[in-house]
């Protein structure tokens, strides 16, 4: 009988610790439920916000690649219906060396380097140039959100008496002088760069001497697309 009721307790006592066991095991896996949930919730409201702005970003890539498309078939028309020159249809009027290229969907207008630079310098021959100003002004007008490249070109002869490396380092410092002129004056450092090609792109023969002073330039290159 004494057994018996020992064998009770005993059965008793380990159902009551079975059922504490299951009731913590419950309540920690309801909790671990709602975590994860919670978590999943999240990651879940994160996942959309990133989708809404992914579509957001393909969207405004769509309208200004379509913007830009309307933009190469005006200045296309201007061209070829009206008769007008590169310079004229892009906005940077007479008097300035301009190209445009609607495959490439590029504009490029040219300086000489004896415009801006003396012979193996790379600083501005004045504070102020009313060339680059109005560049920077053709630019903020028509081309706000277009990015540029500044490109410095060299002839082959090589460099003597100067503190350059080489006609590579001299094209790229003139570049870079370009550069900080116009984003001084209000052009976006994000929308600019500044390359250096030194004799590797001529544009005429570097045997005569007029070859070489066209072949010493900085190009201005505006892309579209």
């Amino acid at each position: 009988m004494k057994a018996s009721n020992k064998t009770k307790r005993f059965t008793s006592d380990r159902l009551k610790t079975i059922i504490v066991l299951i009731c913590l095991v419950s309540l920690t896996l309801f909790s671990g439920c709602t975590d994860w949930k919670k978590k999943y919730e999240s990651q879940l409201a994160v996942s959309k916000n990133l989708e809404g702005l992914l579509m957001s970003e393909r969207a405004a890539k769509s309208q200004l690649a379509e913007q830009n498309q309307k933009t190469i078939d005006d200045l296309q028309r201007q061209i070829a219906e009206l008769n007008k020159s590169p310079a004229e249809a892009t906005g940077f009027g007479p008097g300035y060396d301009v190209k445009f290229d609607p495959s490439a969907g590029t504009i490029t207008v040219t300086l000489e380097n004896t415009i801006l630079f003396s012979s193996g310098q790379a600083t501005l021959k004045k504070a102020t140039s009313a060339e680059l100003d109005h560049i920077q002004s053709v630019l903020r007008q028509r081309y706000l959100n277009n990015q540029i490249d500044v490109v410095g070109h060299t002839d082959t002869d090589p460099i003597k008496k100067s503190k350059w490396r080489d006609n590579w380092q001299l094209s790229s410092e003139r570049a870079l002088t370009v550069v900080d002129y116009l984003k001084k004056r209000g052009v976006a450092p994000e929308r600019i760069r500044a390359v250096g090609c030194g004799p590797a792109r001529p544009v005429a023969s570097n045997a005569t001497s007029a070859g070489k002073a066209k072949n010493r330039r900085v190009e201005i290159v505006v892309y579209i697309r």
